[in-house]
């Protein structure tokens, strides 16, 4: 494991510690323009598979969602033990087999599954080549790896507004205390992705860029984009300050019908193992 990588699992241990739903809470309500969550647009990309492996699983919703089939095996891995410890709280995921690990090391046999998802988990990931030949790995042969992948803020001025009061929150903290560049760009377009993943074996990737709508009451939508990284190294007075300034910030933006609107854009990127 590189230092680079070490750093940042050990920043996303320590955040998702406080926070162990904190992805699900932000975006398992939001709605793409066909009335699906993201998290069901990626559910949807591997219907057909019979063994799923969730990649940075989290509390389990993604999971959850795909435990339908009957007779679908399931698997999740996460950094965090909290998480993992929600996601087995989950009842339709009693016969899952969840593991605290790594996705650079998975503790699973070649050829274990036909499909691997991974909701805005492997944008995150250091040593990202590894990561790649331990999915191509515990692929079967034509397996699918499929990801969503975060893409910004698009469509309503909230979460811009949002992003100009964390800058300035963010102003006076000295470089050691922000976070650590997090994962591998080349995540973050399809060009990039298919560098990453060609040498372990994947064709290139579909690559569909969706908009999701966040928007709704003000606290549901703080909930949305307080869910960044970027506020881990904020204490609770200067998180509070900034929830109120955000509020404040919003007031202008709300509807008659108490709805403030944000959007976010997300990828959905699919590659088959060849």
């Amino acid at each position: 494991m590189t230092t680079d990588t070490a750093t940042q699992e050990a920043f996303l241990r320590a955040f998702h510690a406080e926070r162990p739903a904190v992805t699900g809470e932000a975006f398992g309500w939001g709605r793409a323009p066909d009335g699906r969550s993201s998290y069901e647009l990626l559910r949807d990309r591997v219907a057909g598979c019979a063994s799923v492996l969730d990649l940075g699983c989290g509390d389990g919703l993604l999971l959850e969602l795909l435990a339908g089939p009957r007779g679908r095996r399931l698997a999740g891995i996460d950094l965090s033990p909290q998480a993992v410890a929600l996601a087995r709280r989950r009842p339709a995921l009693a016969g899952a087999r969840l593991e605290v690990g790594r996705a650079q090391r998975l503790p699973f046999a070649d050829g274990s599954f036909d499909a691997c998802v991974s909701h805005l988990a492997l944008m995150l990931m250091g040593d990202a080549e590894q990561v790649a030949a331990e999915v191509a790995r515990v692929l079967a042969p034509g397996g699918v790896l499929a990801c969503v992948l975060g893409g910004g803020a698009v469509g309503g001025e909230a979460y811009e507004r949002f992003g100009a009061l964390l800058r300035r929150s963010l102003g006076d903290l000295p470089a050691e205390r922000r976070i650590p560049a997090l994962g591998d760009r080349r995540t973050r377009s399809r060009a990039g992705l298919d560098e990453l993943l060609a040498p372990a074996g994947f064709a290139a990737a579909d690559w569909e860029t969706v908009p999701i709508d966040l928007s709704g009451p003000a606290e549901r939508v703080w909930a949305a984009v307080s869910g960044l990284y970027d506020l881990g190294p904020l204490d609770p007075a200067a998180v509070e300050r900034l929830h109120g300034d955000f509020l404040a910030e919003v007031r202008e933006l709300t509807t008659p019908q108490g709805t403030v609107p944000c959007g976010f854009k997300v990828h959905l990127a699919t590659a088959r193992l060849g």
